[in-house]
């Protein structure tokens, strides 16, 4: 027969853990903390959850549609290679010398 105390999960209890930063990192950290009126644990905690959700759920939130406006010109060209710097300059000069 086991005693109720023997049984109950032991609480919760906070580790250590060290950070090595950089003095203006630092100083950062103290000044967040000091805004938000926060302990620098609970400004890194809330750092950490941020950049969680950023990374591990960016499906969440649907990108916003971009608008890409052209200026002069007949819009987006077929066929040309944008990683192809000699031939769009050729386009390029074509389409002035045309005008």
């Amino acid at each position: 027969m086991t005693i109720a105390h023997e049984r109950r999960k032991p609480a919760r209890v906070a580790g250590p853990v060290q950070v090595y930063l950089e003095r203006p990192d630092q100083e950062r950290l103290e000044r967040l903390a000091a805004a938000l009126d926060a302990t620098k644990s609970a400004v890194l905690r809330r750092g950490l959850a941020a950049l969680e959700s950023q990374v591990l759920r960016p499906a969440a939130r649907p990108p916003k549609p971009v608008s890409l406006p052209t200026f002069k010109g007949k819009g987006l060209q077929p066929g040309v290679d944008l990683d192809d710097a000699a031939s769009l300059l050729d386009l390029m000069q074509a389409d002035d010398a045309s005008r």
